[in-house]
């Protein structure tokens, strides 16, 4: 599955809040007449609309209009458009291409340069893709969705040809054409898929597979394309040749290529749903051969090798390997029926598999131990000898990628903490790794401090969470403080440094904590199914003891507590807002879930069944108990309340967000609410609008929670 699907990521905060998939959309009709926010649903239309503009110009005449708000406002946005970041490149050819956004490119540019200028201070970049001028030329608000380029490199050490994704206002549907590196010009008659969930891929020169909207029934209950296709170049979309059709109740069909040079090789995914999927090696003929694997493992196909990565215990050629292992066979091996494994990873229990990386000859590990990174290198031809890699970040994060799987060793090694401005290194294993480029300092840090601490939730659980303090702080109970949290779909918080963030809050002497709660990843795939579908209700136990220590350490009180999620972080919230009212004194909820009795008929819901159960079937009765769209009581009284959302999210309903705020407005609590127009499952499009809106979040939280 696309990582895109797989992840819900929302932006612009070192608070990444992870994702969720993609999507149905409800028809109008089936709207229940029970609900007497139902016409909220109606996500462009004019009533709507009009409530969302009224709410928007209710919450900026109580938090904008301060000079404190305007400079916090210009403080967000230089963060967000310093040219001293760090511009993220990936290699493409002799290149290095980078997406960069600033204050006189708000919609972005996509531009190259070489490694030898990239090591300079400032390098010299050659735009390839104006974004702001093309969307003014074709009268479109685009946003950058990348770009896949096709080997081989031109005579002058380019790719040639690209696929590049674009989306209207950011929403997860897009468009993607063909577009020349060589000419930097659109292909003439070049491959184009009209806007629709799902994706271009390419075979070679002349073909590639699409799965997309084909139509009424190619589309899977989720929204995701049901078929895959094989285009050729010049004929209509129409026409391309069947590769793979799935079941209406799948969850995304897609087909690829792997062009690793010697071991090209085709294939087709099938997702079931979240945490399950098929994979299928396409043969020469066309047929398919299955990876027989668990559907719950994350299979990795590396040149000779193949990876599996275990979410369930699985036995096979005559052992069981647990779950949270790491196993490598020999591919053609594997495809003839040999089950013969290398186990390069056992958890502990402390520790679990966040990720692994192939570069061309080396196979990397990040490795959490307590939520707190190390990193080895295994080199196949050495019989997997492990080099390890501490890194100098203390508390904080290693992040890995290759710089060019296909080709060399070569890493791009990130290195980040709460109060550690990212860096950025190029690294040959074997070696010490090669600073290339470090993000400054964009607020005051010296004043702070980073701790871990665990607490213990209702069943006995130690729960670990981070906590950013002054080194001062007086154990008085007075200290503003905000709690993040997300717990789902096994995504792991892991510390990150944030200039808005740090600017809007850790600057001014608020106190910051993550809580690492049970759904997330963390100690792996147990950690994340001890809070699936009925047992969801041990996620919001873990944070509400992570709230309740830091009120026992006197940290802070009731009175001087905030808590922040966005998406399934959002539904979290929400949860806290309506079962633990008693323990907080202000709530943000970001492009929430929260009517999770209509979460399955709404964008992308049927996709995360897997994670909350279907409300359709008797697993309402345990649904219900955490839907926090039916458990809000007019009668309660609740802390102060920002949700906030955006209209062009097509992930996350916007709806949840309107429908919520509504009843509570009617029920006069104390709630503001936000939309932006555009950017998707995130706080905007543009650096300016997540400006506003975060700008927005920390007014209302230290009116709420300041001395």
């Amino acid at each position: 599955m696309p990582i895109a699907v797989r992840c819900l990521v929302l932006a612009a905060s070192m608070v990444a809040v992870p994702a969720l998939a993609t999507p149905r959309e409800a028809a109008m009709t089936d709207q229940p007449t029970s609900d007497h926010y139902a016409w909220l649903e109606d996500v462009t239309g004019d009533k709507p609309m009009t409530w969302v503009h009224q709410q928007n110009a209710r919450t900026d005449a109580e938090l904008a209009g301060t000079p404190q708000f305007a400079q916090l406002r210009q403080d967000i946005e230089a963060i967000l458009d310093s040219k001293a970041k760090i511009p993220d490149v990936e290699k493409i050819g002799d290149h290095y291409y980078n997406f960069w956004k600033d204050a006189q490119h708000q919609r972005g540019l996509w531009r190259r340069t070489t490694l030898a200028e990239y090591r300079k201070p400032e390098p010299q970049w050659e735009t390839v893709i104006d974004l702001d001028a093309l969307s003014a030329a074709e009268h479109e608000n685009w946003v950058w969705h990348g770009a896949d380029c096709l080997r081989p490199r031109h005579e002058n050490g380019l790719y040639r040809r690209c696929l590049v994704a674009l989306s209207r206002g950011g929403s997860d549907a897009d468009v993607t054409r063909e577009f020349d590196l060589v000419d930097k010009q659109w292909t003439k008659d070049g491959f184009f898929r009209p806007e629709a969930k799902g994706g271009l891929g390419w075979i070679d020169a002349d073909r590639v597979y699409v799965y997309t909207d084909f139509g009424p029934g190619s589309m899977t209950s989720s929204g995701y394309p049901r078929i895959a296709k094989e285009w050729k170049r010049g004929t209509p979309l129409a026409s391309a040749t069947p590769v793979y059709e799935g079941k209406p109740d799948d969850m995304y069909i897609a087909a690829s290529r792997d062009h690793t040079p010697g071991y090209e090789r085709d294939f087709v995914s099938r997702t079931l749903a979240f945490y399950r999927d098929e994979l299928y090696l396409r043969r020469a003929d066309g047929t398919l051969a299955k990876i027989d694997a668990p559907d719950s493992a994350i299979k990795s196909a590396h040149g000779p090798w193949l990876a599996l990565q275990l979410r369930d215990p699985w036995t096979a050629g005559g052992q069981t390997y647990p779950a949270g292992a790491l196993l490598v066979s020999d591919f053609d091996a594997f495809m003839s029926g040999k089950r013969e494994f290398r186990v390069v990873f056992t958890p502990t229990a402390s520790t679990s598999l966040e990720n692994f990386i192939w570069s061309k000859d080396t196979l990397v590990l990040n490795v959490l131990d307590d939520v707190k990174n190390r990193l080895a290198v295994l080199d196949p031809a050495r019989d997997w000898k492990a080099t390890p890699f501490a890194g100098n970040v203390g508390i904080g994060t290693l992040g890995v990628r290759a710089v060019d799987a296909d080709e060399s060793d070569a890493l791009w090694l990130t290195e980040t903490g709460y109060l550690t401005p990212t860096t950025l290194s190029l690294w040959q294993p074997g070696s010490t790794p090669e600073p290339l480029k470090a993000m400054p300092a964009f607020f005051d840090a010296s004043k702070d401090v980073v701790e871990q601490h665990f607490a213990t939730s209702k069943d006995g659980t130690r729960v670990p969470y981070f906590l950013v303090r002054p080194k001062g702080l007086k154990a008085d109970g007075n200290a503003p403080t905000l709690l993040y949290g997300y717990g789902g779909f096994e995504v792991s918080l892991t510390p990150g440094y944030s200039g808005i963030v740090g600017k809007g809050w850790l600057e001014r002497g608020g106190v910051y904590a993550v809580a690492n709660i049970r759904g997330g990843g963390e100690y792996g795939p147990r950690w994340h199914q001890a809070a699936l579908k009925a047992e969801r209700h041990k996620a919001y136990e873990d944070f509400a003891a992570v709230a309740q220590d830091l009120v026992a350490r006197k940290v802070t009180s009731r009175a001087h507590l905030g808590i922040m999620g966005g998406s399934n972080g959002g539904l979290l919230m929400g949860n806290m807002l309506t079962q633990y009212p008693q323990l907080f004194g202000a709530v943000v909820i970001q492009v929430p879930l929260l009517d999770m009795k209509r979460y399955s008929h709404l964008l992308a819901g049927a996709s995360w069944m897997a994670e909350y159960g279907d409300p359709d079937t008797a697993d309402w009765n345990y649904i219900r108990m955490f839907s926090p769209y039916q458990l809000f009581d007019a009668a309660k009284d609740y802390p102060p309340t920002f949700l906030w959302t955006t209209t062009r999210d097509d992930r996350v309903h916007p709806g949840h967000a309107r429908k919520m705020a509504a009843q509570m407005l009617a029920a006069d609590k104390d709630v503001r609410y936000y939309e932006n127009t555009e950017g998707g499952h995130g706080a905007g499009a543009t650096n300016r609008q997540q400006a506003h809106l975060w700008a927005l979040t920390y007014a209302f939280l230290w009116k709420e929670l300041g001395r």
